[in-house]
């Protein structure tokens, strides 16, 4: 199903498949997963990277867009307010979840008993304060998950979470400056500065600098690609000839550059995403409720668990095809129990916009 663009007009806020995009973003992440959980190798790779890494690219050139947005639409305090009400507490949660569902059912598979589960380091308790903060520093709880193909790794996703929230305070630290909120060239030359540091990072890290700054700069330039995205259709509209040669265009770097075509792409890769999503439907259900958060947190400790029970004997796509509905599960009480109810709060007293089909627009993106 497709809808017939204009030549050039706004991208349409209400009127876009941006929660079915981030939904298949996370199905990639699960896919590319799927084989190292179930000890299957890598799965598809491109310069290094496997379909996961490529999928998390797109979720910040799509973060870029959207955080931009907010940040120009909303006061310093409301915008912080929303962006933590967004990832923060489903993530606690998650922790939570981890340490006290899903760790103790492993062990009880596992050695069918817990002796020892709570006070054997890194206990539950320990490994829900070591991630608190967002970023990950501990993956495994007590001795679980030592019989499994990837053992002592819970929650192998949530470590872009830390890097997705640094760069919503540099966007919120950004919308300050008046040259910011007025020129498309100062966005443009944060990106391109960006691309250049994570091309050199031999350089940088012979001055020192740690593993963070490097995945920092990695995912940066993904992000600022789509606030370069955000500030082009604000100011030019959106034209189809312009979304259809930007995917285009993004494949040369991405296939043709090692090392940083990606981030070469990404401002390219960001107009033609956002292009696409206005020209693919997504179902009534997918608008109104965006579980992909959710899906992204949970795919990989049910994975887990689906390896201990036996899944893995099913096949790879087999197992991705239980491990789909599973997570399905978990991001649908995330989204009921936890994401939409925090957001309601924080958002009390303002509307949620309708788009013109009659269907409300997704409150993760407002």
């Amino acid at each position: 199903m497709v809808t017939a663009p204009t030549s050039s007009r706004a991208f349409p806020h209400s009127r876009n498949s941006l929660n079915l995009f981030r939904l298949i973003l996370a199905a990639a992440v699960l896919f590319a997963h799927a084989f190292y959980i179930t000890g299957n190798g890598t799965g598809p790779m491109l310069h290094g990277e496997n379909l996961g890494g490529w999928a998390v690219a797109g979720f910040f050139v799509l973060s870029g867009f959207l955080i931009t947005g907010s940040r120009l639409r909303h006061g310093t305090g409301e915008f912080l307010v929303h962006r933590i009400a967004r990832i923060y507490p489903a993530f606690l949660v998650c922790l939570v979840v981890t340490a006290f569902v899903f760790a103790p059912v492993a062990g009880l598979i596992e050695r069918g008993e817990l002796g020892g589960f709570f006070t054997t380091p890194v206990t539950p308790l320990e490994y829900i304060w070591a991630n608190i903060g967002l970023q990950i520093n501990s993956y495994n709880i007590s001795w679980t998950l030592g019989t499994v193909p990837y053992p002592g790794a819970w929650n192998g996703s949530l470590w872009t979470l830390y890097y997705e929230f640094f760069c919503y305070i540099i966007v919120w630290t950004l919308g300050f400056l008046a040259i910011f909120r007025k020129t498309v060239w100062f966005p443009i030359a944060l990106w391109v500065v960006s691309v250049g540091i994570h091309a050199t990072m031999g350089f940088w890290g012979r001055l020192g600098l740690d593993a963070s700054f490097g995945l920092l700069f990695k995912l940066l330039p993904f992000f600022l690609g789509g606030v370069v995205a955000y500030v082009v259709f604000d100011r030019w509209g959106m034209r189809t000839w312009v979304g259809i040669a930007s995917l285009i265009a993004a494949a040369v770097p991405i296939i043709l550059v090692p090392g940083f075509g990606g981030q070469l792409a990404a401002p390219l890769l960001a107009y033609g995403l956002l292009w696409l999503s206005t020209v693919v439907r997504q179902p009534r259900l997918i608008a109104t409720h965006d579980v992909s958060y959710g899906f992204y947190i949970y795919a990989w400790p049910t994975a887990q668990l689906l390896v201990l029970v036996g899944a893995a004997g099913l096949g790879i796509w087999g197992f991705m095809a239980v491990n789909v509905l599973a997570t399905l599960v978990f991001a649908a009480a995330s989204w009921f129990l936890v994401e939409r109810p925090v957001m309601r709060v924080t958002r009390r007293g303002r509307a949620v916009p309708v788009a013109r089909s009659g269907a409300p627009v997704s409150e993760s993106s407002t």
